[in-house]
C-alpha cells in the first residue's frame, strides 16, 4: 500500500509501533505447484511478509512501502476505514526487503 495508490491514512503511530498491510488475505492459498492448500490445514510455524504503510517516531530500520516479514501469530489486528491492518512494535519485525537496499554492493535487497 503506497502513498501513490492509496489515500492517507487517519492515523499517526506513536513511538516503535509499525502499522502494515499483509499480502495475502487468511484463508486458502496456493502451493507453488497450484495445489490449493485449505485454511484449515495444519502447517508449522510460518512467517508472514507484509507492507509497512506506516511508522512511529522512533522507528529506525523501516519506512512506508517496505516489505516486512513477521510472525502472524504475535499480532494485534485493527480496522481502519474497513480495510485490517497489524500493528506490532519494530522489534517484532523479523527482516526486511526494501528497493533501496538494492543499488549498495553485495546487496540481497534483504536485511535480516
Amino acid at each position: 500500500m503506497s502513498e501513490n495508490t492509496h489515500e492517507k491514512l487517519p492515523i499517526r503511530m506513536l513511538h516503535d509501533r509499525v502499522l502494515v498491510r499483509t499480502d495475502i488475505p487468511e484463508g486458502e492459498r496456493r502451493s507453488s505447484g497450484g495445489i490449493v492448500i485449505p485454511a484449515t490445514a495444519a502447517v508449522g510455524r510460518r512467517l508472514a511478509w507484509a507492507e509497512v504503510v506506516a511508522v512511529g517516531q522512533n522507528v529506525r530500520t523501516v519506512e512506508p512501502g517496505d516489505r516486512v516479514l513477521y510472525d502472524p501469530e504475535d499480532r494485534a489486528e485493527v480496522e481502519v476505514r474497513g480495510v485490517a491492518y497489524v500493528l506490532m512494535r519494530e522489534r517484532d519485525l523479523h527482516a526486511v526487503a526494501a528497493d533501496r537496499f538494492e543499488g549498495s554492493e553485495d546487496a540481497t535487497g534483504l536485511y535480516l
